[in-house]
């Protein structure tokens, strides 16, 4: 599915990006497309215990264990339905491998940096330091993180601990 997501993708010159779009409630995200390592179908996972809501559990992925984060429990978004849209983005950040569970995945798009704005700022009510900034993109706004700072945030931490100790996962 990745493959003809990036045969779909935009020509782009050399000052812009692409950025794989994808949904969450009513809101669309883009993140940088280099990050990205595949795209699949949400499977069952194996539940760790004690780990936070946002951490559905872990997937064995060809021999490698991916930790599997519900990005609509992480941002709060209300209640989770799965069905045969939601998809896992699995990312490739510093070395390390994370899915990421999303409501489904628009399309690749080309961004120039002119084209994102800073986010707006929201002081200490709402952390922001992982939005890159917003982009229009004809009728559609797109809220452009940056994934590495969010899977690297402090609260994210567990992940590290999850891929540490194996015997959590109870395999």
């Amino acid at each position: 599915m990745s493959e003809a997501l990036q045969d779909r993708s935009a020509v782009t010159g050399e000052d812009s990006r692409e950025y794989l779009t994808f949904t969450l409630g009513e809101e669309e995200y883009g993140i940088d497309i280099l990050n990205v390592q595949e795209i699949r179908g949400y499977d069952a996972v194996t539940k760790i215990a004690n780990a936070p809501d946002f951490i559905k559990g872990v997937i064995n992925m060809r021999g490698v264990i991916v930790p599997i984060i519900d990005m609509r429990l992480k941002f709060q978004l209300g209640t989770v339905e799965y069905n045969q849209f939601t998809v896992v983005i699995i990312l490739n950040l510093s070395g390390r491998v994370i899915g990421m569970v999303v409501d489904g995945v628009s399309d690749v798009v080309a961004l120039r940096e002119e084209q994102i704005r800073p986010a707006p700022e929201f002081g200490a009510v709402l952390d922001t330091a992982y939005i890159d900034g917003l982009a229009t993109l004809e009728e559609r706004m797109v809220i452009v993180v940056d994934i590495e700072k969010l899977m690297t945030s402090g609260d994210m931490g567990l992940v590290d601990q999850i891929r540490a100790d194996p015997a959590q996962t109870g395999s």
